[in-house]
């Protein structure tokens, strides 16, 4: 009886080492298959914490019965073998078999899913990943945005040593002389010589018109000033309303963040209409505007004359039979430096935080010559 019971406990031992040996070989073959990471294929958690039994031989438990008179032992002597532990449960072919029981726990196999104790967790991730690849190209970008710049910068500096040298630069040598250019705010012109000077561009002039209070006002009136000059007309439906809210925007910034420039620039309105615009109309208008500005009007002769030196087209348009009508004009804000010269010019298209970023390099421009 006893070497049939180890025969049978081998012969079990047997089955479960084989069937442990079945089970890991699935697992390998799950884990090295690219269906995995879809599939998500589940195993019993016992199924991987499964260990083979060992073989060593059971206890038997024998049981002498003894007579109180010392007798021999009679049939309860028999040896009465102790039915073996009970073996842990193997895993079933069938997956559906373990879903059943609800006190199995389940370990995901699929990768990055989890790891099991008694398990690995397969991961089929590379080293390279979408995160990765997206800081490579900014790095990238940034390198040749940076590389463009300083291109750029050496390229800037490297002419203007040469235009700036004492034997002075020519695009022709064969056709045109060398001459010696300096750099001003409109960028490097060339230096006062033989041949001419630097130039600067036709627009403005000599011009006199008068102010709200009747009195003559010139262009050298506003000397030492940086002047804002807006050419409109008082009944203007939208565009010259726009322009001049523009330019009070302009104002306030200036005061805000640059108190210092903000003293020395001065907004003008000139009027293009003077048949309409009288001195009370354009007191009236000037209600709805800031403060700062000064308007300007005259005789249609003196008007035209200025808009002539500042290239300003105006027209008449819609006329009606009562005499109503608008005026055609251009919609340009003309900036001067202290000296009465143009600086620049701002047009109906820029904010007025790239006008104030305008305003605020030209006043603080200091040439390198």
């Amino acid at each position: 009886a006893q070497a049939t019971l180890n025969n049978n406990h081998n012969a079990n031992s047997t089955k479960r080492r084989r069937s442990t040996v079945r089970i890991q070989a699935t697992m390998f073959r799950l884990a090295s298959s690219r269906a995995v990471s879809s599939v998500c294929t589940t195993i019993p958690r016992q199924a991987l914490l499964l260990k083979p039994q060992p073989t060593s031989s059971r206890r038997i438990l024998s049981t002498n019965s003894s007579n109180g008179g010392g007798g021999s032992s009679s049939a309860s002597s028999s040896s009465a073998p102790t039915p073996p532990p009970p073996a842990p449960a193997t895993a079933s072919a069938n997956p559906t078999t373990n879903t059943a029981s609800s006190s199995v726990k389940y370990a995901k196999t699929s990768a990055g899913t989890g790891n099991p104790e008694g398990a690995t967790a397969i991961s089929t991730r590379g080293p390279v990943t979408w995160p990765a690849l997206g800081l490579v190209a900014i790095a990238a970008a940034s390198a040749v945005a940076y590389y463009k710049i300083e291109r750029e910068r050496r390229l800037e500096n490297a002419m203007g040593k040469i235009v700036s040298s004492e034997s002075g630069w020519s695009p022709n040598p064969e056709l045109l002389a060398r001459r010696q250019y300096v750099r001003t705010k409109w960028g490097w012109f060339p230096k006062e010589d033989a041949y001419g000077g630097a130039g600067k561009p036709a627009i403005g002039g000599p011009w006199s018109l008068v102010d709200l209070d009747g009195n003559l006002v010139t262009n050298k009136s506003f000397e030492g000033k940086w002047t804002l000059l807006y050419f409109g007309f008082a009944r203007c439906p939208d565009i010259c309303p726009s322009e001049m809210v523009k330019v009070g925007k302009v104002m306030d910034t200036l005061k805000k963040e640059h108190p210092e420039l903000a003293k020395n620039v001065q907004p003008i309105f000139v009027s293009i209409d003077p048949a309409r615009d009288s001195l009370k109309a354009l007191r009236d208008y000037a209600k709805d505007f800031h403060p700062s500005y000064v308007f300007l009007t005259g005789a249609p002769q003196q008007v035209q004359a200025m808009a002539k030196k500042y290239r300003v087209y105006m027209s008449k348009a819609d006329e009606t039979e009562d005499g109503d009508y608008l005026v055609d004009h251009s919609i340009v804000i003309y900036f001067h430096d202290e000296t009465g010269d143009i600086a620049d010019c701002f047009t109906q298209s820029m904010r007025p935080s790239d006008v104030v970023d305008k305003v605020v390099e030209r006043m603080t421009f200091v040439p390198s010559y």
